[in-house]
């Protein structure tokens, strides 16, 4: 039996890489040589860039072939690049409004009483138990012009005609803000709960307002949650797909519907592969600031 704990070990460690090559590295592997590739008339439409029954000395003349047209192509038109910037706006500003939302949520879920907590977390997790695409089209019924938004607007006498919200960017960010909003509240619950109120009482006996003991003690320990939060809602976001397509008009320009039509529409598989990989290769980058900044925090308290 002792035998065996070494490999177990091992085995336990391993595991996750084990999952992450099969499930990660080996799609990206191809979604890769798919953009190197070039297109085609045929089925599937594309001519394969590497062939993997060559062997290794085969690969190596492949990859001296390999095409990189489809990036070019990218940075010729304007619809592309013009993508990107509009999603990392969009995704910026639902990111912004769903932390200025989510922030006092889990604030005031932290400080209720404890017996409230779990019920309050269960309100904030309950929209999971429905469908994401059932949800977003309930807001085409809530936004429209008939809708229930202005009806109810119009019943208060606040406005005098129906507000125009569909087809519109503030739809996308309502719908962005209300399906990310859990993930954005949760990892802020989890840091705001440990806290120590022991801390704020200290501040309270040394004179310290209610207001100054937040921005100079609950303010700084929540940093970690709001990192970890903003990244939640960021990085699905800039690709989301759904919400543009239901709440969004035709000016709503973000890379995953550009993503979407380039593959089933136009069936340009190289070139979606590209967009998809410059993609990937742009969320790498608030990935990579969230990991250095949760070794800083781990460095600064222990």
């Amino acid at each position: 039996m002792n035998a065996l704990q070494p490999i177990v070990k091992r085995a336990t460690i391993w595991l996750p890489y084990l999952w992450l090559l099969i499930f990660f590295l080996a799609p990206f592997v191809m979604v890769v040589k798919l953009s190197v590739s070039e297109p085609a008339i045929a089925q599937p439409p594309y001519i394969p860039a590497l062939d993997w029954l060559d062997g290794p000395l085969g690969w190596w003349e492949d990859i001296k072939k390999f095409s990189f047209s489809n990036y070019t192509f990218l940075t010729q038109d304007a619809l592309y690049w013009k993508s990107y910037l509009s999603s990392v706006q969009i995704a910026l500003i639902s990111t912004v409004l769903t932390l200025l939302i989510g922030y006092p949520l889990a604030y005031g879920m932290a400080s209720a009483p404890r017996t409230l907590r779990p019920l309050l977390l269960m309100l904030v997790i309950l929209p999971f138990w429905t469908s994401f695409l059932i949800r977003v089209y309930a807001w085409i019924g809530i936004l429209k012009k008939e809708g229930l938004l202005n009806q109810f607007l119009l019943w208060l006498g606040v406005i005098s005609e129906p507000l125009t919200i569909m087809n519109t960017n503030w739809a996308v960010y309502i719908g962005i803000v209300y399906s990310y909003l859990p993930f954005m509240v949760l990892p802020l619950y989890a840091n705001l709960e440990k806290q120590d109120s022991a801390l704020l009482e200290a501040a309270a006996d040394l004179g310290c307002s209610k207001m100054s003991a937040f921005w100079q003690i609950t303010w700084p320990l929540s940093r970690p949650g709001v990192i970890a939060g903003c990244m939640l809602v960021f990085i699905p976001a800039v690709g989301e797909f759904v919400i543009p397509s239901l709440l969004g008009g035709s000016s709503t320009l973000m890379i995953g519907r550009v993503l979407f039509d380039e593959f089933f529409q136009n069936r340009d598989w190289p070139v979606s592969s590209a967009v998809a990989v410059i993609l990937l290769l742009l969320l790498i980058v608030p990935i990579m600031l969230f990991q250095r900044s949760e070794v800083r925090a781990r460095e600064q308290s222990a």
